[in-house]
């Protein structure tokens, strides 16, 4: 068992909201891609609250933008996590770093979409 796992109840809620913030905070120090989301999401999220349609349409709008975020997190996760590793260049690295890309551009491509069916249909 890990020895970083020991706080229970309150404290271990306290310590992982402190954490998550830390994560923030490094993604968008960090990491382009995740401010240019946040920028998205910036101008989506208003955009859905602004237009004439459903909650549940408004929901889906919001929540694809919000997770396009969270794919981007666990992409610069595992970025991290393989530079961690090392910088040489190996196919399994890359293979990893394409993957969490291609997670990015299919999460991108449902903004689009559903954004698309809701406005269009």
């Amino acid at each position: 068992m890990s020895p970083f796992k020991g706080q229970t109840g309150l404290k271990r809620i306290l310590n992982a909201a402190g954490y998550s913030l830390d994560g923030l905070r490094a993604a968008f120090a960090g990491e382009a891609a995740f401010r240019q989301l946040v920028l998205l999401n910036v101008v989506l999220v208003p955009l859905a609250f602004w237009l004439d349609v459903s909650p549940v349409e408004r929901a889906l709008m919001v929540a694809v933008g919000l997770l396009s975020l969270i794919v981007e997190l666990f992409n610069s996760a595992v970025e991290a996590a393989i530079d961690r590793i090392s910088l040489d260049r190996h196919p399994l690295s890359k293979n990893a770093k394409d993957m969490g890309s291609a997670a990015q551009f299919v999460s991108l491509s449902l903004i689009a979409l559903v954004w698309a069916i809701i406005l269009i249909g």
